[in-house]
This record gives structure tokens, sequence and C-alpha cells, in this order.
């Protein structure tokens, strides 16, 4: 828990609505080890959440208004009526993460009350960490608990935080980066299977650091690219007869091969090899087997840039310094949703230093500086951090 950032929304909540909050939350970002595209496809993924987190001050108002201040946006400000249709805002994207959660739960039949919200937090926009999933599982915790919902468990939040993201927003993510917001682990990934959303920590061993660094080149799922690879997902497992590509294997997948569109078979191809590597990845982790963890990251990040075409180039150089500087001692691939964002490296903690100066001295980020090298060990999930009564 960063009780900085703490200590610093709760000034600006005073500065914003002249009293204390009730209650404050946090909910994590996180970083996908392996396993990318899989979720929605009913796959494995293997992510942790990190220390990089949103945080949100509250208390409940006597009216239906909700007003949301975004210290993190230079106090960019929102209010709108819960007595009206809640309806996106036209120009700020911030805003309708916000709006949306509140939308899913009154169309869920829940009594939300007015309020009002400083949001403050560390995740980096656009760097594939999840940034709008952590707002959204932060929003819907700190309703929980103005509402007074002791039923609602973490799952349910996770789904009401993905529907908020999916249906409000217009980004048709899978549930991967609510649910290990919501169920993190300190030191451990989370293995999930997203088609009965079970889980199983997998210890990260001490001695391992993960690293991410941070292109520089920022990323927007909701303009479509991430849109069209679903869809085109969803053509794929109606060609092969199955509910979702989870269910196919290579050999049906090779079978089908000539009577599919060569780019829905490649769409296909990588989400079903990304299911096998994510499991092997999972066993390999269990067992401190970096030599097999880090082939099958590089095969990840090749399937990302041949197969599903969701590398750009900034990405794949970087990858490349990475990887070349990590050598037999780590691995290393893009990570998140694609299209810009980040990359993870899973490497001893002695090593850290002088691969981070090799990679800040080895890239550029599109504005010319030196990339953000983030060292970071897998955390807790979403909490309340401070309540009064």
């Amino acid at each position: 828990m960063n009780t900085q950032l703490t200590d610093h929304l709760t000034k600006n909540f005073r500065l914003s609505f002249e009293h204390d909050p009730k209650v404050i939350v946090r909910a994590p970002g996180r970083v996908n080890l392996i396993g990318e595209h899989t979720d929605y496809n009913g796959g494995f993924v293997l992510p942790c959440a990190i220390g990089l987190e949103t945080q949100i001050a509250a208390t409940p108002r006597p009216d239906r208004l909700v007003r949301v201040v975004a210290v993190d946006q230079n106090n960019d400000f929102d209010q709108f009526d819960l007595a009206q249709s809640i309806v996106q805002h036209p120009q700020k994207q911030w805003v309708n993460y916000v709006r949306g959660v509140f939308k899913v739960l009154q169309d869920h039949g829940h009594n939300i009350g007015g309020a009002n919200l400083t949001i403050a937090g560390t995740v980096p926009q656009g760097a594939g960490l999840s940034s709008s999933a952590a707002l959204c599982v932060a929003v819907a915790l700190v309703l929980k608990h103005l509402t007074a919902m002791p039923n609602m468990e973490a799952t349910e939040l996770a789904h009401i935080a993905q529907d908020a993201e999916s249906n409000f927003v217009g980004c048709k993510c899978g549930i991967m980066d609510q649910l290990v917001s919501t169920h993190g682990i300190d030191d451990h990934a989370v293995l999930i299977d997203c088609a009965n959303l079970a889980t199983e920590a997998i210890a990260v061993p001490d001695d391992l650091a993960i690293m991410i660094v941070h292109s520089g080149i920022s990323r927007g799922l909701v303009d479509g690219a991430y849109n069209q690879r679903r869809m085109q997902c969803e053509q794929a497992a109606a060609q092969l007869g199955v509910a979702q590509l989870r269910d196919a294997t290579e050999e049906q997948l090779s079978r089908y091969q000539p009577k599919m569109d060569h780019t829905i078979f490649r769409r296909a191809r990588h989400v079903i090899t990304e299911n096998t590597r994510t499991l092997k990845a999972a066993q390999a982790l269990k067992k401190g087997d970096m030599a097999s963890l880090r082939t099958l990251m590089a095969a990840s990040h090749e399937s990302m840039r041949q197969d599903f075409e969701i590398t750009v180039p900034g990405i794949d150089q970087l990858v490349h310094v990475v990887q070349s500087v990590l050598g037999e001692i780590g691995g290393a691939r893009m990570t998140g949703g694609g299209f810009g964002g980040a990359v993870v490296a899973i490497l001893p903690h002695g090593e850290c230093s002088r691969v981070a100066d090799f990679i800040r001295a080895g890239y550029q980020t599109p504005a010319g500086t030196p990339p953000d090298v983030m060292i970071e060990k897998p955390a807790a999930g979403a909490c309340i951090v401070e309540t009064t009564t």
C-alpha cells in the first residue's frame, strides 16, 4: 500500500470537499506474465497484481449527485446525477470508467446514492498495466462500502468492473485484469482459468524479480483494434465448431486450415498455442525453471507479433534489447493488450541494476527519453485502506 498516495489523496479530498473522507480504498494494476488475448476466449492467463495502484477517497452524499475529482488529471472534475440516465462523457475518457461502474450497479438493481470522490493513482496510463481495471475495481469497492453491500464478493466486484469497461466504455475486454486486481496475492502470480474463473496461486521464487519497461508508446484499445481481434477470434471459433477457442486444439485447427481465411487462422493459432504456453509457464515458474520460462515468453512474443499482429516496431525493438541483455538469465515479452505499452521481464534480483542500465542506454522512447524501468513484486488485491464510522 502506498501511504504517500493515501496522504496526498486525503489532502486533496479535504481541499475539494471541505471534510474528511469516510473511506479510502485501493485497487492494484497488474502485469501479465504470459497469456495474452486468451481471457475472452475462455483460456488461461498468468498475471499478478503489482504495487502500482489506484486509490479512491469517498463520502456519501444526502442527494443523488456524484462529484468526482481526478487528482492526477490536474484536479479535473466531473458531476452527474443518479436521478437521470447515466451517459458517456463526450470528451473525458477517465470519467466514463467511473460513470460506467455506477451505471452497472444501478442496472443490477443496487440502490446507489450520491457520493463525493477523489481519485489518484500510480499506474501509468497506456502502459498495458490495467490502469482502467484498477480504476473500475476501486470504484466498485468504494461503492460496496458506501452502500452497505456486504455480500458482494471479490469475483462479483470484478464482473461489475468488467461490465463497466466492456459495455459502457466500449472496450470488449476479458475478465483477467479485473479478476487479478481483486484476487491478487502477495508474492504470487495467479493462474486463472477464464472458462470457470478458477484460480491457482503460483509462488514467484524469492530470488526472481519482475521488471516492467514502459516503451513510452501509449496505447488506446477502444479505438477498435482490440474489439476487432475479439471478433476475429469469435469468427474462428464458429468456423471450428466450438463455443470458444479454449475448446479447440492445434490438431483441429490444422484440419480446418484449408477452409479458413489466413488471418482468421493465425488469430486462432495464437490463442490455442498461447493457452498451452501459459500452462507450461505456470509449471516452469513453480519449479524455478528459467530456461523453459525464457523460451515460452519468447515464443509468446513471436506469436503476438506474427499471428495476432498486436505489437508495433518500437515494442519489438524494446523486447529485442531486453532479451539481448538478459541472455540465458531471464525471459521477456510484450505484456498487455498490444499496440504499445510495456515489456515484462523475469530475471534474478541481483541482475536488475545492470539490466536496467543496459535498457536505458539501448532504447529511447518516441519522445527521445530513456524508458521508465519498474521493479515490481506480486501484490495483494483490492482492499479498504482506511475507514471511519
